[in-house]
C-alpha cells in the first residue's frame, strides 16, 4: 500500500498550451516529472465553470470535454507542480489525497 495523491485536470480538447494541445502536452510533462501513469478521459458533455455547456457533436469535437487523471506519490506532485508553476497553463484541477496499490 502507498499513499499520494490523485490528481484530475479538467480541460476541453480544443484548449492549447503554446501551440500545443492541452491533452498532449500535459502527458509529456508528467513524464517529465518521472510520471508515467496518466488517463485522459473524453466526456460527452460537461456544464463548465462558466455555466456553459460543453459537449462533442456529430461534426465537431473541439468542445468535447477531457479529464486527465494521474495517480502521483508526494514527490512525484511536487515536481509536476513546480513545472507547471513555471508553465502557468491557467488549468483547473483537483488533488485528492489517497491509498493505492495492487492486488
Amino acid at each position: 500500500m502507498k499513499t499520494g495523491f490523485q490528481l484530475a485536470f479538467f480541460t476541453l480538447r480544443s484548449r492549447r498550451h503554446n501551440g500545443v494541445y492541452i491533452s498532449d502536452w500535459l502527458p509529456d510533462l508528467a513524464q517529465q516529472a518521472g510520471i508515467n501513469g496518466v488517463t485522459v478521459a473524453d466526456a460527452s458533455k460537461g456544464l463548465g465553470h462558466d455555466g456553459k455547456w460543453h459537449s462533442a457533436s456529430f461534426f465537431e469535437l473541439s468542445d468535447q470535454p477531457l479529464e486527465i487523471i494521474m495517480i502521483v506519490d508526494t514527490e512525484a506532485c511536487d515536481r509536476l507542480f513546480t513545472l507547471l508553476e513555471t508553465e502557468k497553463p491557467n488549468l483547473f484541477y483537483t488533488k485528492t489525497a489517497i491509498e493505492y496499490g495492487t492486488v
